[in-house]
């Protein structure tokens, strides 16, 4: 009797800093993970490089009244708009996509390797493991768009000058806050990718390869950009987690425009919570048996 005691007061907890911390380690270690990192720490240098050259010759720069963002325009005359810059070009394609390697690999890789029947046996208990996937996931979410953020930050310095950033609206700050806003813009970025990492791990709840799990995610994420430029679905596209993806651009205005944001990280939110939801009851019930 004492022995079940001792038992029912040492419950299981649902949540582990050990086996949290021992997943994010072991996913920044990758060479997949890292190369990852790499391209994506490569892209604002690219882009820096690119606007220096065009604007080599006097040319205006940064493609103002071409279609993109306002603040490109801004680069040659503010280092810092790189960053912003940076996060606009990335994050159509080369963050949800990292995003949907890792998110996609986290428990198909496992499988597939082998260890998740181990990692179960541990014990990590199915739910907790999931949770644990999906932090990590969400972790490496914030590491990569800081890494862009940080990439961009120094290469406009070293390209640009800095100083007074003026914003969408006409509105000067000073740099430091100009700094600040650019911390708030990539915290933006990142938490507008939970909806994609949500997804890519349900994908890895259905399948034991990894392969195939992180090719499902990356041709979704295509499929739904595409989706989202079609003008006939516009009574569709509000509901598709990209579509408000770029109004992170709303915290450069004075006072912010917080419409879109809530829009956006509420939609994130949506999606987290019934794929997430999708994935725990597929993963709790899976036979698994490598």
């Amino acid at each position: 009797m004492s022995q079940a005691e001792g038992v029912l007061r040492r419950p299981r907890p649902l949540w582990s800093l050990g086996l949290l911390r021992n997943e994010i380690t072991t996913t920044f270690r990758r060479w997949r993970t890292l190369a990852l990192l790499a391209v994506l720490a490569g892209v604002p240098v690219l882009v820096g490089v690119a606007v220096k050259i065009e604007t080599a010759d006097g040319g205006p720069g940064g493609g103002g009244g071409q279609g993109g963002p306002a603040f490109i325009s801004q680069v040659t005359h503010n280092g810092l708009f790189l960053v912003f810059t940076s996060l606009a070009v990335t994050l159509p394609f080369f963050l949800p996509m990292s995003i949907g390697v890792i998110a996609g690999d986290s428990l198909a890789g496992e499988a597939h390797g082998g260890t998740l029947r181990y990692l179960l046996v541990a014990p990590a208990g199915r739910s907790r493991l999931l949770l644990v996937k999906y932090a990590t996931t969400l972790t490496f979410c914030l590491v990569a768009t800081l890494v862009v953020a940080f990439s961009a930050l120094a290469t406009g310095a070293l390209l640009f000058p800095l100083g007074e950033v003026t914003l969408l609206s006409g509105t000067s700050i000073s740099f430091g806050e100009g700094l600040l806003r650019a911390l708030a813009i990539a915290v933006a970025v990142a938490l507008s990718l939970i909806g994609v990492a949500a997804v890519g791990l349900f994908i890895s709840t259905l399948t034991s390869s990894g392969i195939a799990a992180m090719a499902t995610t990356v041709g979704l994420l295509i499929t739904v950009q595409i989706l989202d430029t079609i003008p006939q679905l516009s009574a569709v596209q509000p509901y598709l987690f990209p579509h408000y993806w770029l109004s992170f651009a709303d915290l450069l205005r004075d006072p912010v425009y917080w419409d879109q944001l809530q829009k956006n990280l509420g939609l994130q939110a949506l999606y987290a919570a019934v794929f997430g939801s999708a994935a725990w009851a597929r993963f709790t019930t899976r036979d698994i048996t490598a």
